[in-house]
C-alpha cells in the first residue's frame, strides 16, 4: 500500500499498527449518534436519497434475519434477566443496559435502512449504514458490472492489493456482488482515513438493477 493510500496516521497507534484508544472511543460515540439519528429518520420515513429522481438500493438482506433475531432474544432476556436477579440495585442496572442494548441494535438496524445506496445523475453514492459514504462522479466510473464474490473475512471493510492498485470491498455477510472500476486512483473517506482506491466492490440487495441504473447513467454522462 502506498503512502497515499494508507489510512489517517491519527487513528493508529505507530508502534503497534492497532486502533488508537481516542480513535475508539471518538467511533464509539460517533456510532451512538449516528444510530440515533438513523432512528428519527426511519420513524420519520426519511431515507437519505437527497438528489431528486435518484434511485435507492438496499443491501440489508443477507443481515436482516440475523439482526431481527438478535433483537428478538434481547427483547425476551431483558424482563427475564429483571426478575431473575435478585438485588434491586443490579436489577436497574441490568435494566437500564438491556434497554439500551435493544435500543442500540434497532438504531444499527436503521441506519442501514435509512442510508442506501443512490444512483442518480450526479454519480453513484456507495454506503455502509452512517459510517461509510462514498460518493463517485460519473466521470470517474470505467465500468460497473454483477459480480459475486466471497470475502475471506466478515469484515465490513477489507482492502485487497493488486498490480493494478488498491481494491475496496465493502462487504455485507462476507459478500459482495457489484464490481465496479475507476479510471484513476481516487481517494475516498473511510472511519480510519482517506484511502486511494482503483476498484470498489459492494453488495447490493439487487445488483441487477443497479448495475442497469448505473450504466444508463454512464451512457448519458459520455454523451454529454
Amino acid at each position: 500500500m502506498t503512502d497515499a493510500s494508507r489510512p489517517a496516521g491519527s487513528s493508529t497507534d505507530p508502534a503497534t499498527g492497532r486502533p488508537t484508544a481516542a480513535f475508539l472511543l471518538r467511533t464509539a460515540v460517533t456510532m451512538e449518534l449516528d444510530g440515533w439519528r438513523s432512528l428519527y429518520r426511519w420513524i420519520a420515513r426519511r431515507p437519505r436519497v437527497t438528489e431528486p429522481g435518484a434511485e435507492a438500493f438496499g443491501y440489508l438482506e443477507p443481515v436482516s434475519v440475523i439482526i431481527w433475531a438478535f433483537i428478538g432474544v434481547s427483547a425476551v432476556e431483558v424482563p427475564v434477566v429483571h426478575f431473575i436477579l435478585p438485588w434491586h440495585t443490579v436489577r436497574i442496572i441490568a435494566l437500564v443496559i438491556g434497554i439500551w442494548g435493544l435500543i442500540w441494535m434497532f438504531g444499527y438496524l436503521a441506519s442501514l435502512k435509512v442510508h442506501p445506496h443512490v444512483v442518480g445523475r450526479s454519480g453513484l453514492r456507495v454506503r455502509n449504514g452512517a459510517g461509510i459514504d462514498i460518493m463517485l462522479p460519473w466521470d470517474e466510473v470505467d465500468a460497473i458490472r454483477i459480480n459475486k464474490r466471497a470475502l475471506p473475512t466478515s469484515k465490513t471493510v477489507q482492502l485487497e492489493e493488486t498490480p493494478d492498485g488498491t481494491v475496496l470491498q465493502l462487504g455485507i455477510s462476507s459478500q459482495t456482488n457489484v464490481h465496479l472500476a475507476l479510471f484513476d486512483p481516487t481517494t475516498v473517506m473511510l472511519p480510519r482515513g482517506p484511502v486511494a482506491v482503483t476498484e470498489l466492490r459492494f453488495f447490493a440487495d439487487d445488483p441487477k438493477a443497479l448495475v442497469i441504473s448505473a450504466r444508463r447513467h454512464l451512457a448519458a454522462s459520455a454523451q454529454t
